[in-house]
């Protein structure tokens, strides 16, 4: 037997290299904890009427509720990360340098949801897809990261180059050289003009975020270090909704642009959903996971809710950095064993489910007054009646407790979280206002009801395991979701390191 012989010797690491001891971890770690309680802090000054927080500098920034909110935001999860890594990276040979991108990534972020000059916007931009891609590729001598790395940097420059050729556009069209001043302009700009850009900035959007198809980048991303991907799908895939709130009054400028955001959320929230359920490994899972999540912000931008699409991004970057800084937990060696599907909801799981969903539904309606008109909103609410009723299914099929107490139970959870959710909401249109745009709801049209169609009919099929029995759709959906041959690791002797 090979190996027999050899010893396991348990203990610290071997310190090969002084960078290992250096105090760069320590510093960057406790600086951006000051940053997120400075931000924190002028937050709090804003909502409590203490400070108006919409100063400018010279037209290179903006400091706003949006600004604010994001700032404290990016500092949290960047303070997370920062505390996580100094213990899960020690005795990485590149500690030094993991934790300088990681800051500078923090930096580059706060630039730019700060940025009003256009050209400052986009090169915030540019840099941040560098420095995220830099991180993807972290271990050097990893042929598949630095492959990983490889094609996420060609994602990221086209995203860059679509950006910039949208500002370009703009800023050579209305001669004016900020956001501000762009979204002030946008009202005398030519159909075709708004059409061309409002394009440019949605691809660009869905290249950063990940959506279909676009997300080959995104599931190549494993080989960063775990809070590399933690930081990744709590915050940088959200670049794409902070981007489309910025040009609001560029995209909202088109009826058919709008819906055209919402069909390419959809799309991407179905499949991501899809892709989710043929992946056996735990990261790539939370990364079909972010495709999804992402479509779903995406198409709240698209609905008209661009409160919605923040909230969406802040509440989703708290639960994808938990679940990646704890996906270590879940990773476990089993057989394969025949799939069960839970106990029988029973006539009364299945009259428990539907009344938790109608009722989370119209308890998001009251809070957010979202929903209560014959306009876009009643897709929004669609969409959380949906999900209520899925996660109830899901709970009382599963939970270990008898049927009636699971129905009477469950309603107790859910209702009150949907409560919170509205609240948030509120509470984040309130902090958004003063924007050119916070929500701008859109006539329903036969689009949208094909959209709500297919949300019902993709439900229905999932909740049935219908998508199951179909080998064709799902050795599709297996190889829609397997990232390109060079950037996975098939052999595991290449995981030894002695």
């Amino acid at each position: 037997m090979t190996g027999e012989n050899q010893s396991t010797t348990v203990g610290e690491l071997p310190n090969a290299s002084p960078e290992r001891t250096t105090l760069v971890p320590v510093a960057f770690t406790r600086l951006v904890w000051a940053l997120c309680v400075a931000s924190l802090g002028a937050l709090a000054a804003r909502l409590l009427g203490w400070w108006s927080a919409t100063g400018t500098l010279g037209d290179v920034v903006a400091v706003d509720g949006l600004t604010l909110l994001l700032w404290v935001v990016v500092t949290f999860f960047s303070g997370i990360v920062h505390s996580y890594s100094r213990r899960y990276m020690a005795g990485d040979d590149g500690v030094a340098r993991f934790f300088t991108r990681v800051f500078a990534f923090t930096l580059v972020v706060m630039v730019l949801v700060a940025a009003n000059h256009a050209a400052l916007f986009a090169v915030a931009w540019l840099a941040m897809g560098l420095v995220m891609a830099d991180l993807i590729g972290h271990v050097r001598g990893w042929p598949q990261a630095q492959a990983a790395a490889a094609l996420a940097r060609r994602y990221f420059l086209a995203s860059s180059g679509l950006l910039s050729l949208a500002v370009a556009v703009l800023w050579w069209q209305t001669g004016a050289t900020t956001v501000a001043g762009i979204a002030a302009s946008v009202g005398s700009l030519p159909a075709s003009t708004v059409l061309l850009v409002s394009a440019l900035l949605v691809l660009a959007a869905m290249i950063q975020s990940a959506l279909l198809p676009f997300h080959a980048w995104l599931l190549a991303s494993m080989t960063a270090p775990t809070p590399a991907s933690a930081l990744m799908h709590a915050g940088f895939v959200n670049a794409g909704g902070i981007l489309l709130v910025r040009f609001a009054p560029v995209v909202t400028a088109n009826p058919e642009v709008m819906l055209g955001i919402v069909v390419v959320g959809a799309v991407s929230a179905l499949g991501g959903k899809l892709l989710k359920s043929v992946q056996p490994d735990v990261k790539r899972r939370l990364g079909c996971s972010t495709v999804g999540q992402m479509g779903f912000m995406i198409m709240q931008a698209g609905l008209g809710f661009f409160g919605a699409a923040i909230t969406h991004l802040v509440l989703h970057g708290f639960y994808k950095a938990y679940k990646f800084l704890s996906s270590g937990s879940r990773v476990e060696r089993t057989s394969p064993t025949a799939e069960s599907n839970g106990d029988s909801l029973g006539a009364v799981g299945t009259v428990a489910t539907i009344l938790s969903a109608v009722a989370g539904g119209a308890v998001f309606v009251w809070l957010t007054g979202k929903g209560a008109g014959l306009d876009s909103g009643l897709l929004l609410a669609l969409v959380v009646v949906l999900t209520t009723l899925h996660a109830t299914r899901e709970t009382i099929s599963q939970t270990a407790l008898p049927v009636v107490a699971r129905a009477a139970v469950v309603p107790l959870v859910f209702l009150p979280a949907i409560a919170v959710y509205g609240m948030v909401y509120r509470a984040v249109e309130a902090v958004l206002a003063g924007l050119p745009v916070v929500a701008a709801p859109a006539p329903l049209t036969a689009g949208h009801g094909l959209v709500a169609a297919a949300f019902v009919l993709a439900y229905l099929a999932i909740e049935t395991g219908v998508y199951r029995r179909s080998r064709r759709l799902y050795v599709t959906l297996l190889n829609a979701s397997r990232p390109p041959s060079a950037t996975v690791l098939n052999s595991t002797e290449d995981y030894n390191e002695y």
